[in-house]
């Protein structure tokens, strides 16, 4: 066993196993593009180890390339864009063997591949060394397999644990119980300020027995403490710049696995971006969960205005008093739940909950929509 931060993992695949396996993987390499030219792309972070390994027993006239997908946000509320970075070879009309430590949903490979057949290759194939079935949701099966695994969280060659793990030579999985079910309740919880969230959360934790998860409170611990990821994350905010999704979700992951007999979980404040909402997606799909429901509380602006002046009042929260200020935190709430709120859409996940009325009249509204998607 081997202790990473506060996890303990235990021995899953040995090294001996993985070399084996990799030397399996060459001859069917070797024998399908005997006579080709191929280029191996390795996509990282992860596929670092494994494709040194694998480059060294492939016989067959090759280059090797490593790229990386990257996002970035337009001005508009459409979503994402993505970039295969480090794609310097001309792949018109060759053959492309993507190499990956794991594929589990399939999500970032889908995206790679539509990358690349932008570009004209004669053919796309995917090697990787962990195939997880059961959390698989993409278009495109690998073709080349090492080791199909359960949907369980693993760490080593290559593999991580907030970054720490790549290094070891076998692979491990975590000791212990892990919340791998899909019976757990996982909500995001949305609502512009003076909506009443706080409230509705307390409640919701109360009677389904969540974990709430604010990024705001995740960000001032991990901060506070100053944590590996707090003090990466402060870099980017002393600088004035947004910290990335990777951190976020790495705080995020952190949280989630120091609850590991939760019923479920709360998401307040994330994701405010499809490429969270995505993120989101991938990493839960490791824990064979997924989100159930993003619930939206609504109330026109009107009524939000009304209620921050008069919650001024009472909390001396000068933010609350000035009319400038709401406006902007309620255009800002607006802007960034537009793109959210229509990918939870398409996944018939979205419900608008009417945020008028007595607390207890709203929690009913909120307690019969978790309900009838549990039914």
């Amino acid at each position: 066993m081997i202790q990473l931060q506060d996890k303990t993992f235990e021995i899953f695949i040995s090294p001996e196993e993985i070399q084996q396996e990799i030397q399996a993987l060459a001859r069917q390499l070797n024998a399908d593009y005997a006579g080709k030219d191929v280029l191996f792309l390795s996509v990282l972070n992860g596929s670092f180890m494994f494709a040194a390994d694998l480059f060294k027993k492939i016989m067959v006239s090759c280059e090797i390339s490593f790229v990386k997908v990257s996002s970035y946000h337009g001005t508009s509320t459409s979503g994402r864009v993505d970039e295969l970075i480090g794609l310097n070879a001309d792949i018109t009309d060759r053959h492309v063997v993507i190499l990956e430590d794991i594929v589990d949903t399939g999500i970032t490979i889908d995206k790679v591949i539509t990358l690349l057949r932008a570009h004209a290759p004669a053919s796309v194939k995917i090697a990787t060394l962990l195939y997880k079935p059961e959390a698989f949701k993409g278009k495109n099966t690998p073709h080349y397999v090492g080791f199909s695994i359960p949907d369980k969280f693993v760490v080593g060659y290559g593999l991580d644990y907030n970054e720490k793990g790549r290094n070891l030579e076998a692979i491990y999985q975590l000791k212990g119980s892990v919340p791998t079910n899909n019976a757990m309740l996982n909500i995001v919880l949305f609502g512009p300020p003076g909506a009443g969230k706080g409230t509705q959360s307390e409640r919701l934790i109360q009677k389904y027995g969540l974990i709430h998860l604010s990024t705001g409170d995740i960000f001032r611990a991990n901060i506070k403490g100053e944590t590996e990821l707090g003090v990466l994350a402060k870099s980017f905010i002393d600088k004035g710049a947004l910290v990335p999704d990777e951190v976020t979700i790495n705080m995020l992951r952190d949280q989630v696995l120091h609850h590991p007999n939760a019923s479920g979980f709360i998401f307040d404040g994330f994701p405010r971006t499809n490429a969270q909402a995505q993120a989101l997606d991938e990493f839960l799909a490791t824990l064979n969960t997924s989100i159930n429901l993003m619930l939206a509380l609504d109330v026109e602006e009107n009524e939000l205005r009304g209620r921050l002046l008069k919650r001024a009042e009472v909390s001396g929260r000068p933010d609350d008093a000035d009319p400038k200020v709401i406006q902007h935190r309620i255009d800002v709430y607006r802007n960034e739940t537009a793109p959210v709120k229509a990918y939870y859409q398409a996944q018939n996940k979205f419900i608008s909950i009417d945020g008028i009325g007595e607390i207890d009249e709203i929690s009913n509204r909120l307690y019969q929509a978790i309900d009838t998607q549990k039914i």
